[in-house]
């Protein structure tokens, strides 16, 4: 199925595609990928703690196939557990996984045989093998795709231990740590009081109310920004449509302290949640960096999935938040002042393209070239229509030319085949829009655009 021109329909998209964005370097700006594994040059036991362990795509279609959650998270053999995925992967075909996989064995392992229960076991040993050798390694595993960067996702109380010793080893894919403060935010969750004390004692200070706890997180920023990092992240449902309003955001944060059990009206919350993050973006955009907005996921739908197995294990799904208003608000209030950092905001909920392509036009000026982008096709969306619509609706309602491209979103060091399939698709779509006469023919021009979007802009928008 996967040839050298698979997925390129016109003579153009082929050269786009080999002369341009083949060998064109990768930035991957957004992943959950584990630093310790990184820093440690970790070789994976077998392809099951490698592709499997972890990856909640496939757990998701493996339930709805009816595998039995031993077989998946449960406490079945590696070996079992790929044999099942092996079974179910020929009936994911039109999903996403289908060519994911595929593509991921063909890449990382020469394997080109379809996946199905007759070759499991021979699939397994032979990608098994390469793992453990030196070539395995995590460090190979990304430099071989031309990785030359990647982005953690660390919570601001991590110690960042890991990025420290990569950054001192012979690695050669840079690993810089990305700010996530979501536990800071979400006043109202279980556990919040706690997450404040253990800020508290990291910083060596005493939190009892807002103004404490941003200058806790103002030691943390310093922390991070010595490891390297220029990007923060936040996983949002929505931004809710109130005002920023510190006088509230104090009281209620001394209250929640005070009280450590009471919950704060949702309001109130609300108004903490904003305020809080319009204090850290203005912190971002004097410090450079970058701010990225992941709004809209419905999270832990199944009770019982999070109460046996925890956050993160395929039970998430599309939320139909409310986004224009709280969005627009928040980014103009920094805007106005002239703190808006660059920004990049991701929607999960396809209905909301629209919005998020003309809400980036709104705060285009006075930050350089695609200041405010509209993020990838994330999550859900991360598939061949969900990404040639999300270049569809930017190229018709703001500028390709400026996209700073694909990331992985993901936990695995065996995804980022993810960017060649990007970039097939990218260069597809461009051919075919010359073809038909959509577009200029004009090659160079359109092999500009490609770089582009495929490395340059990212690397001059992160500063790499």
């Amino acid at each position: 199925m996967i040839h050298e021109d698979w997925l390129l329909s016109t003579p153009l998209a082929r050269r786009l595609y080999h002369g341009v964005a083949k060998d064109q370097p990768i930035i991957d700006y957004h992943n959950h990928l584990i630093p310790e594994q990184l820093a440690s040059n970790h070789r994976f036991a077998n392809l099951h703690a490698a592709w499997l362990a972890g990856d909640h795509y496939k757990w998701r279609a493996m339930r709805m196939l009816g595998v039995e959650e031993k077989l998946i998270t449960g406490d079945a053999a590696p070996r079992d557990k790929f044999r099942a995925f092996a079974s179910a992967l020929p009936y994911t075909l039109r999903n996403p996984l289908y060519h994911w996989s595929h593509l991921e064995l063909d890449r990382y392992f020469g394997i080109t045989a379809p996946l199905n229960a007759q070759n499991a076991d021979a699939v397994y040993d032979e990608a098994s093998a390469f793992l453990n050798t030196a070539a395995g390694g995590t460090w190979r595993l990304l430099a071989d795709k031309k990785v030359e960067m990647v982005c953690t996702t660390d919570d601001p109380a991590d110690d960042l231990a890991h990025h420290a010793a990569l950054a001192g080893s012979d690695c050669p894919v840079r690993m810089l740590p990305g700010w996530r403060p979501d536990k800071a935010l979400l006043i109202g969750a279980p556990g919040w009081t706690d997450y404040v004390a253990r800020l508290a004692e990291l910083t060596g200070t005493s939190i009892s109310g807002y103004d404490d706890l941003l200058a806790a997180l103002d030691r943390r920023l310093d922390h991070f920004a010595a490891h390297g990092c220029t990007i923060s992240d936040h996983g949002l449902s929505h931004l809710p449509d109130v005002a920023y309003d510190l006088e509230v955001a104090r009281e209620v944060c001394g209250q929640a302290l005070l009280s450590k059990t009471s919950p704060a009206p949702a309001l109130r919350a609300q108004t903490f949640l904003v305020t809080l993050l319009t204090d850290l973006a203005r912190r971002y955009a004097a410090r450079g960096w970058v701010m990225q907005l992941h709004l809209g996921a419905l999270r832990n739908n199944n009770a019982r999935g999070l109460r046996e197995l925890g956050p993160d294990t395929g039970f998430d799904s599309i939320g139909d938040f409310p986004q224009a208003s709280g969005l627009s608000r928040f980014l103009n209030h920094l805007d106005n002042t002239h703190e808006l950092p660059k920004t990049i905001l991701y929607n999960l909920n396809p209905a909301d393209n629209a919005v998020f392509a003309t809400m980036i036009g709104n705060f285009a000026s006075g930050g350089g070239r695609g200041k405010v982008q509209w993020g990838s096709a994330w999550w859900f969306l991360d598939q061949w229509d969900g990404m040639t619509e999300q270049l569809n609706t930017l190229s018709n309602m703001g500028v390709l030319a400026t996209f700073v491209g694909m990331l992985t979103d993901s936990r695995s060091f065996l995804s980022f085949p993810r960017h060649e399939y990007f970039r097939r698709l990218l260069c597809n779509l461009l051919g075919e829009d010359a073809a038909q006469g959509k577009i200029p023919a004009d090659e160079a021009l359109l092999g500009e655009i490609v770089a582009g979007v495929c490395y340059g802009n990212a690397r001059g928008y992160f500063n790499e």
